[in-house]
This record gives structure tokens, C-alpha cells and sequence, in this order.
């Protein structure tokens, strides 16, 4: 078993909640969270910043506003772990940055409350 979290754009939610739903994983988990990307930070004013330089600092101030994002976490088995990713790729692929980051981590174990069953059965 894989967790599988996303963080996609805030308007990409519908679609790729339909899209997962169509390629037989219609369970996850969605909240908010606000972040940035590497790339909207100027390297050299990060520099003259942790130097002291009080313009750099102040620059800080201006740039590195965090973004909505919608965090999508879901549990599958391994074998529809590829199949995830692509969707959440071919939903929320725009080329353009922002478009989100997704991280797969590995899951010892999982259990259903209602009925008790473990492993592959309870996410399935």
C-alpha cells in the first residue's frame, strides 16, 4: 500500500476528483493549504538576507506570498499506484508553474473502523 499526496491548484479540484472517480479510486482525502514553489523565490535576496543585508531583508517582505492549494491525499493498493499518478498528472499537468507537486510514501498498514478489516481490503 502507497499514500499518495497531491498538491494541486485550488480550480482543478472538480476535475481531478472525476477524473480519480472514473479511474476506479473515488476515496481520498482533500483540505486546504496555502504554499510556494522554489521558483518564486529569488535566490540572491535568500543570500543577502541570512547575510544581513537590511534592503534583501525588507525584499522578503514583497515576495514569497503563499498560494491557495487543495492537498489531496489518498490510499491505494500498489498496483494502482501508477494509475493514480498519471491521473493526477493528466488533470493537473498546465506547464506552467504552480501546477502542483505529488509525493508517494509508503504505508505499513491500514484498517477499516466500521468492520475491522486490514490491509489491501480495508481501502478497497
Amino acid at each position: 500500500m502507497k499514500e499518495i499526496m497531491a498538491v494541486i491548484r485550488m480550480n482543478k479540484m472538480n476535475q481531478t476528483k472525476k477524473a480519480l472517480a472514473d479511474a476506479g479510486i473515488p476515496a481520498f482525502v482533500a483540505r486546504e493549504g496555502y504554499g510556494r514553489g522554489k521558483g518564486l523565490v529569488n535566490q540572491e535576496v535568500l543570500e543577502g538576507a541570512a547575510a544581513g543585508n537590511e534592503e534583501a531583508i525588507a525584499l522578503l517582505g514583497t515576495k514569497g506570498r503563499l498560494y491557495p492549494k487543495r492537498i489531496i491525499s489518498l490510499v491505494v493498493p500498489d498496483d494502482k499506484v501508477r494509475p493514480a499518478v498519471d491521473v493526477l498528472i493528466s488533470v493537473n499537468r498546465t506547464s506552467r508553474a504552480g501546477d502542483g507537486k505529488i509525493f508517494v510514501m509508503p504505508v505499513s498498514d491500514s484498517i477499516r473502523v466500521r468492520t475491522g478489516e486490514e490491509g489491501d481490503a480495508a481501502i478497497v
